[in-house]
């Protein structure tokens, strides 16, 4: 059974903006008194908030799939729709999110902190809204936009000052039983931690939290047993604690080759940019079950050489208690110690500008090539939401659109990128909007595209005067008697006779 998750992915949905009114006012004498549609209401967002009092992904790994409310469509007598309710999602302290391509996008390390990471969608406008002193009672409304919709991706990393890390069975998650009041799964087999274990250690004036991390073997940086999992845990503490198993009966194994290969696999692990790489922390080492007589001795063999390469040792037993007082307020020390600095060096806050360009249009276009032609898609935040709020069942609406689209300066750029009458334009990505594209008329010279002193796009419904109409059908009674003619010329040439044409 699943008890602990520290990385999940999210599917979001959220509301979805509500419709804009279509209503026009009625009162006595005055049975049309103006449009009077309300907009729509708002889609909720959905929220990611860093919550101390969350302390696993848990939840979300068994309903992965959340959305936020809809917003309710617009009314008659000016009566807005009501704004969908934000969804709020409560996650660890120190959860990390990402997108679906694994691009980083927040780090909650701080409780309280909040991000909109799903926004809903934009209500419609109602005909009230539009009204206009042109467009004086609009037969139209605006429909709500969609709201955001994707996968995003969570990765939990454990917010502790002081990180155990060593071999399985070394006696990590008993220290941290010892230490706190925590009660961790403790057994007498490798890998019996599963998930990190967090306890918290009162030493003299100073609380600090340990973690237990999943025990590291070699290649655990490589993806070998459970460190890989885990070794992100290690990312956020100050100190690290190396926990060493003097009693171990493994071949081949004892506490000097066992810190070897763990400062090896800490080395080989990449840290985030900006943060401080795992071997160059603060750093303790703990020889434990020293309660056994063999470990006691193996213990003060190797400690001389352990404190030659400048570790402080500690030799401690979590069966007797023996050494922890000392260890503890070593502990608290270092992590003081990492607090001062971390307060007088404070980092820098991780700000993303993405400002827009001063010569922005909003928009630009894409020319694909197609088996009937090219394909011109127009991409961009203005005109794919302005479809997506067209009712394109209602001819007005249809027009407001087009006018939007014009003034925003669709037409000349389609008119640079090579468009003509009828070639085929999309807008937005994917299953979008097609149009067969026919331009407005404008004064603009550069696009006349016809010869001087005429323009095809009014040769289309012009009526053909009955002088046109009688010129035709003379002309069509001339060819056929041209025809008629032309085939008795052949006959008496011989080409062809009577019997020839039964």
């Amino acid at each position: 059974m699943v008890t602990f998750v520290d990385h999940v992915t999210l599917h979001l949905k959220a509301g979805n903006g509500g419709n804009g009114c279509v209503s026009v006012r009625r009162e006595k004498f005055k049975p049309l008194a103006g449009p009077d549609g309300g907009n729509g209401g708002h889609g909720g967002d959905i929220v990611l908030v860093s919550d101390p009092q969350t302390t696993t992904l848990l939840g979300f790994h068994r309903a992965p799939h959340r959305s936020s409310q809809n917003g309710g469509p617009g009314m008659g007598d000016h009566r807005a729709g009501a704004n969908g309710e934000e969804l709020e999602l409560p996650v660890p302290v120190g959860t990390v999110v990402k997108d679906a391509d694994g691009v980083e996008i927040i780090d909650l390390s701080e409780p309280g902190m909040r991000y909109v990471i799903a926004e809903g969608g934009q209500g419609g406008l109602g005909n009230a809204s539009l009204a206009t002193t042109k467009r004086k009672a609009p037969g139209f409304a605006l429909l709500g936009t969609d709201g955001w919709a994707g996968d995003v991706l969570l990765e939990l990393k454990t917010v502790a000052d002081v990180a155990l890390v060593g071999y399985p069975s070394a006696g990590k998650s008993s220290l941290v039983a010892a230490m706190s009041a925590a009660k961790p799964k403790i057994a007498d087999y490798p890998f019996t931690t599963l998930h990190p274990n967090l306890g918290v250690v009162e030493s003299g004036g100073t609380r600090y939290t340990i973690a237990d991390v999943p025990g590291l073997i070699e290649g655990a940086s490589e993806g070998k047993g459970l460190g890989l999992e885990f070794l992100r845990h290690v990312e956020r503490c100050s100190a690290l604690l190396h926990v060493l198993d003097c009693a171990t009966l493994e071949p081949g194994r004892d506490p000097v080759s066992d810190l070897d290969v763990i400062l090896g696999e800490l080395g080989a692990y990449p840290v985030p940019e900006g943060q401080v790489p795992l071997l160059e922390r603060p750093q303790l080492i703990a020889l434990n079950k020293i309660d056994v007589p063999e470990a006691r001795e193996l213990a003060e063999f190797v400690r001389p050489e352990l404190e030659e390469r400048g570790y402080k040792v500690f030799e401690i037993s979590t069966a007797s208690h023996e050494g922890l007082r000392q260890l503890s307020f070593a502990l608290a020390e270092l992590v003081d110690r990492a607090r001062r600095e971390a307060a007088e060096n404070p980092a820098p806050a991780k700000i993303v500008l993405r400002p827009k360009a001063v010569n922005e249009s909003g928009f630009h276009i894409e020319v694909e090539g197609g088996s009937y032609g090219d394909v011109f898609r127009i991409i961009g935040t203005k005109p794919e939401r302005w479809v997506q709020q067209t009712d394109f069942a209602n001819d007005e609406a249809v027009g407001f659109l087009a006018d939007r689209l014009a003034k925003l300066g669709v037409e000349d750029e389609l008119f640079k990128k090579g468009a003509v009458s009828g070639s085929t334009v999309v807008i937005g990505r994917g299953n979008a909007i097609v149009f067969d594209w026919e331009p407005t008329l404008t004064s603009t010279a550069e696009l006349v595209v016809a010869p001087r002193g005429s323009d095809p796009r009014l040769d289309g419904g012009r009526r053909r005067t009955n002088v046109e109409r009688r010129d035709d059908y003379y002309d069509l009674m001339d060819a056929k008697a041209e025809a008629r003619a032309e085939l008795m010329r052949e006959k008496e040439a011989g080409l062809w006779n009577d019997e020839d044409e039964s």
